[in-house]
């Protein structure tokens, strides 16, 4: 399972009663973060997480709103005695802006490993999450981001059987290893079942609502997007500033197929955002408009299971 946060839904500055957008993923007590803007450190408190299991953070691009968080949030994690490393990921760049912002917080107990990347796509893997960020349509290069967690098929004794595999073998081929035994390999695809559904998330901010949007998050159990305004009028000055509405993204996540759609990054004159959510959901029965410290756990799909093999 996959454990999810929103810590701020906020855009451009962070307000009394809202941060800016950030995500907090957690999964077997790894975390992985999207987006880092001011106060990201002060919602993590307020939402009752730690830093300290953070292995991962990404970032979209690097307009203060999303990344000028940063500096508080490693210094945080280094007053907590943290030694393991951490890595950042993010468009071409990542390096020399965080050197920059890190002027404030020169000397850290632990190390920054940097992953940069260009182009249409990029993909990065750890602690089983997979990650794809792709490029969205924004005025400096952006990216939106898709995380999924594989499943494995299930252990099907029967197909064990039918290979005629020892039994003292299915528990390593259950869970992954090749066995060599008596002259014959044996591998773990011979003991499992059809694959089966994983979960997946697509993050998308700063954005014009283009089709690749939708294509990337095409069945995502949850779809997070901005919502800058939700008065169809902003529509042209959204444009100009390449950013999108609600209804953008209600039109987005109907055309994914996604089961669920969060909006964030709402606008600082924007007071009362929720008022717009009946109005959504006409376009999106989905919809939802939250608060700061959203959560929810992204659980597989209830399939049979096989019991566990004994070693």
């Amino acid at each position: 399972m996959l454990d999810l946060c929103l810590l701020g839904t906020g855009g451009m500055m962070p307000l009394p009663y809202r941060y800016l957008t950030s995500l907090y993923c957690r999964l077997n007590g790894s975390a992985l973060v999207i987006d880092c803007g001011e106060g990201t450190q002060m919602a993590l408190r307020k939402s009752g997480y730690s830093p300290n299991p953070i292995d991962v953070i990404c970032f979209t691009h690097y307009h203060g709103d999303h990344i000028s968080g940063l500096p508080g949030l490693l210094l945080t994690m280094g007053n907590a005695d943290r030694t393991e490393p951490l890595t950042l990921v993010g468009p071409k760049g990542l390096e020399r802006v965080v050197s920059m912002l890190r002027v404030v917080a020169p000397e850290l107990p632990f190390s920054i490993k940097f992953v940069e990347f260009t182009g249409d796509s990029f993909e990065y893997e750890f602690g089983g999450y997979k990650i794809r960020a792709f490029k969205v349509d924004h005025k400096v290069p952006c990216y939106g981001y898709t995380v999924t967690v594989d499943r494995l098929p299930a252990f099907d004794p029967e197909r064990a059987k039918e290979a005629e595999i020892p039994i003292k073998l299915w528990n390593r081929l259950q869970h992954g290893e090749t066995v060599c035994e008596d002259g014959r390999i044996y591998t773990p695809d011979l003991v499992m079942g059809p694959p089966r559904k994983g979960l997946k998330l697509t993050y998308v901010t700063d954005t014009r609502p283009i089709p690749r949007i939708a294509e990337e998050a095409a069945g995502a159990d949850l779809f997070i997007a901005e919502g800058m305004y939700g008065e169809e009028e902003k529509d042209g000055a959204l444009q100009e500033k390449k950013h999108m509405l609600m209804q953008d993204a209600c039109r987005l996540a109907k055309e994914a197929g996604v089961k669920e759609l969060w909006l964030t990054h709402f606008s600082p004159a924007m007071n009362h955002p929720k008022e717009y959510e009946e109005s959504l959901k006409e376009i999106f029965p989905a919809a939802l408009v939250p608060k700061d410290g959203q959560s929810t756990t992204l659980r597989f799909e209830e399939t049979p299971e096989a019991p566990e093999v004994e070693a």
